[in-house]
């Protein structure tokens, strides 16, 4: 009996430096750069106050910033994210967490009047995912017609086309990579990305990576070559 709970307390303890070493490498993994050259973070208020040229010292070449969700959310930090990349020499691009329960003209108005033009500025990303606060699932049809008048009208006010970052689960529910004619933005930890019918041009590796100059895990992103 004794044997056997020493062998069950080795056991838990192996189990644990395993947890412990593979959460090490999860939270510092990145593609390498020799095959993805370009790559770079995207962040919201949640991540506090970033301290951006910290962050661009560790590989960061360009950030998506939370801008608006919705029709009635700005992001609190965004005009101060922007600021803090530029002024980091990183290049920044402005992101909408588009929502199924409000009007697409009421999410564009939202986001050109938080969003500044400018040339400087990468094209607005659109982040398509299913949100808990949002019930509501339209047809196709109806999300293609709206998300189709939500990305006139930012793109107007951009003059650059829009980005789609669009979840595995929205994709399979609502096929968008057939319906739209953008460049995608998919995701996938660790492992390039299949689940939509057009290649990805951007794909966020990992949700876990830590790095200096910003406050808890981040979204890590590379651009395909």
């Amino acid at each position: 009996m004794r044997k056997t709970l020493i062998s069950l307390a080795t056991i838990a303890v192996v189990l644990l430096v395993i947890a412990f070493i593979l959460r090490n490498i999860a939270v510092s993994w990145a593609p390498a750069r020799d095959q993805y050259p370009v790559q770079g973070i995207s962040v919201d208020q949640s991540h506090g106050e970033i301290i951006w040229h910290v962050a661009g010292a560790t590989g960061v070449d360009f950030a998506y910033i939370q801008a608006t969700s919705g029709a009635e959310k700005r992001d609190a930090r965004f005009a101060a994210n922007i600021e803090g990349a530029r002024e980091s020499g990183i290049r920044y691009g402005a992101l909408h967490n588009y929502s199924l329960c409000r009007l697409a003209t009421d999410q564009a108005t939202m986001f050109v009047t938080t969003v500044p033009r400018g040339d400087n500025m990468l094209p607005p990303a659109v982040r398509l995912a299913f949100d808990n606060g949002c019930g509501d699932r339209p047809g196709r049809a109806l999300v293609l017609s709206e998300l189709n008048m939500f990305l006139n009208q930012i793109e107007a006010h951009s003059e650059k086309p829009a980005i789609l970052a669009v979840s595995r689960e929205f994709e399979e529910m609502y096929n968008i990579s057939s319906g739209m004619d953008r460049t995608f933005w998919l995701e996938a930890n660790f492992f390039p990305p299949d689940y939509a019918t057009k290649p990805w041009v951007m794909w966020r590796a990992s949700d876990m990576r830590r790095i200096s100059g910003v406050d808890g895990p981040i979204n890590w992103n590379v651009v395909r070559p």
